[in-house]
């Protein structure tokens, strides 16, 4: 006859085992709920849940016009005058042959280099630059007194479509940084061969899918074609 002690042993034994079972079944169940319900605020969370209106007519933007038509100019100066013309700096050999070296590399190594390349330079602001509150330079502006935000947006636009990126997958956007209080922001947005918008941002080190930034509200892109509005899904 089995004494009351071991019986005890036993059941307690069993109801560990059973607490244990129900205890992991539990967790487990509520961590999957959780990271879903986190996965879905995360995706209806962003701005970038967004519709968009699509513009031709680019009057409305005379400093992105302004820095199309100077730079047009500028790439028609001879290399070999670098460092003795203004805004021509001898970067320029440089850039050029890091723009050579990426295009056979991948699409996401190559939004990656750029990124990298452009956010090397120190943050520099217009007043400083040129006496004004908001002047958008060219990238061989930029590579002499390096810039501020739209200028660090503005020169990975030209060394993407340098490399071979078409215009229509690129956006120069303007946003809302939510975090500072709305300020206004530039970054450059690229839609990759899925039709993923990847963002590139002097503020963030990495290139990342626009979905997964919650504190950015757009408010509108260009590029050397179009115009858009954005309207957020929220």
């Amino acid at each position: 006859m089995m004494s009351y002690s071991y019986v005890c042993s036993i059941e307690n034994s069993n109801m560990n085992r059973n607490y244990k079972i129900f205890c992991g079944l539990f967790f487990g169940v509520f961590a999957s709920l959780f990271l879903y319900s986190n996965s879905v605020l995360a995706t209806s969370g962003s701005y970038f849940n967004m519709t968009e209106s699509v513009f031709t007519n680019l009057k409305p933007f005379p400093k992105w016009t302004g820095v199309m038509a100077r730079f047009a100019v500028q790439q028609e100066i001879p290399d070999e005058e670098c460092g003795a013309v203004r805004y021509h700096p001898c970067e320029i050999k440089d850039w050029k042959r890091l723009i050579e070296s990426l295009k056979e590399k991948s699409f996401d190594d190559q939004l990656e280099e750029i990124n990298n390349w452009s956010n090397k330079h120190p943050y520099i602001v217009d007043q400083l630059n040129w006496g004004v509150n908001d002047y958008w330079e060219t990238p061989y502006e930029f590579m002499e007194i390096s810039g501020d935000c739209e200028d660090y947006a503005i020169s990975k636009y030209y060394s993407l479509r340098a490399i071979g990126i078409e215009a229509d997958r690129m956006r120069i956007m303007i946003v809302q940084d939510l975090n500072l209080g709305g300020i206004i922001h530039a970054i450059l947005g690229v839609y990759d061969d899925d039709g993923t918008l990847m963002i590139l941002d002097n503020q963030i080190k990495r290139v990342i899918p626009a979905m997964k930034i919650y504190h950015y509200r757009p408010i509108y892109g260009v590029n050397e074609e179009n115009w858009w509005t954005y309207h957020p899904n929220m």
